[in-house]
């Protein structure tokens, strides 16, 4: 927990830097694949600081995070197994070194691909379950690519742009309540989508 708190003052001390925007669109890149530090520890303040720019900066990250998507797609398609579908060394470095990663938890990860698919990459992408860990898996199990991409778009910009929106209309008094509510409210918002799709299903 130390490292990640170090690693997350590291994140905010480029907040008021010049090269600001292009940390945010490296990290927005990273976290899609294997950084634990998500995006919007940086875009908030970056926004905050000029909200006249707000919306450019919630691009960059949108931008760069579905590169970032594509990229932990590679690893897992690419890099996961070895010839007899065995994790590689590379794999295991992962499950021993990169946080939220367990070897119980990707396959758990598996059949929720089986079941939801397109959404699954959605509630991934939009609330604050790490990013990474589907972007990996979707390539490690061949998730259709396409759709994965798709997933990864509406997800990825609904929830940058979002912020970005509440910060430049409300400011600073917003910042109480993206730290406190805005995940709560993500993950309720993808509920209640989800739901009315499946009941879309079962009533028309």
């Amino acid at each position: 927990m130390e490292l990640i708190r170090n690693l997350y003052n590291w994140v905010l001390t480029w907040s008021d830097r010049p090269n600001g925007p292009r940390v945010l669109g490296i990290l927005s890149i990273a976290e899609a694949s294997f950084f634990p530090i998500p995006p919007d520890v940086l875009l908030i303040p970056l926004a905050l600081g000029s909200r006249l720019k707000a919306y450019r900066f919630a691009f960059i990250c949108s931008i760069c995070s579905i590169i970032g998507a594509i990229i932990g797609y590679g690893i897992g398609y690419l890099a996961w197994w070895d010839s007899i579908e065995n994790f590689t060394a590379f794999a295991q470095l992962f499950f021993d070194h990169i946080p939220g990663f367990t070897i119980d938890g990707f396959y758990r990860i598996q059949a929720l691909y089986e079941q939801w698919n397109f959404w699954i990459v959605f509630t991934a992408g939009f609330t604050p379950i790490p990013f990474k860990l589907f972007t990996i898996s979707a390539g490690a199990f061949n998730i259709h690519f396409p759709m994965f991409i798709l997933g990864s778009i509406i997800s990825r910009s609904a929830r940058f742009f979002l912020i970005a929106c509440l910060v430049k209309i409300f400011g600073e008094p917003i910042l109480d309540f993206i730290d406190r509510y805005f995940n709560w409210l993500a993950i309720f918002f993808t509920i209640l989508l989800i739901a009315g799709f499946v009941a879309i299903k079962y009533l028309v």
